[in-house]
């Protein structure tokens, strides 16, 4: 239990130092506003493996564009900080949900590992 804190505490440094050292998740101004509406809505929620996901489907390309390029971008964090961390990109994907999950504003949707979609 004890390696499994210090591990996801490496992870969360690595994250934080990734986005200090401008590797934040890029995305354009438009996606993220197409993402947050869509978030509101409840179309899209954040997962258990830290990436977004449908809470509900959605044949907007538009939208659709923007969580691929979203969850492209945060593939490549995690990726990049688990080479940092001597992790997994899966591990710095979940630590990451973990962080997400406080800040998740009430209403809006998430989805733990193996679990269903549930409402904040």
């Amino acid at each position: 239990m004890m390696k499994m804190r210090k591990t996801l505490f490496a992870i969360a440094a690595g994250l934080s130092l990734a986005a200090a050292a401008g590797m934040a998740i890029s995305q354009t101004p438009p996606q993220k506003a197409t993402v947050d509406a869509a978030k509101v809505q409840g179309v899209v929620g954040e997962q258990g493996d830290g990436f977004l996901g449908f809470v509900s489907g959605s044949s907007d390309p538009t939208l659709q564009a923007a969580v691929t390029a979203i969850n492209t971008a945060r593939a490549a964090l995690y990726a990049e900080t688990a080479s940092k961390t001597g992790t997994t990109a899966e591990a710095a994907g979940q630590a990451t949900a973990r962080q997400l999950y406080d800040r998740i504003p009430a209403g809006q949707w998430y989805r733990p590992l193996g679990g269903s979609w549930m409402r904040k």
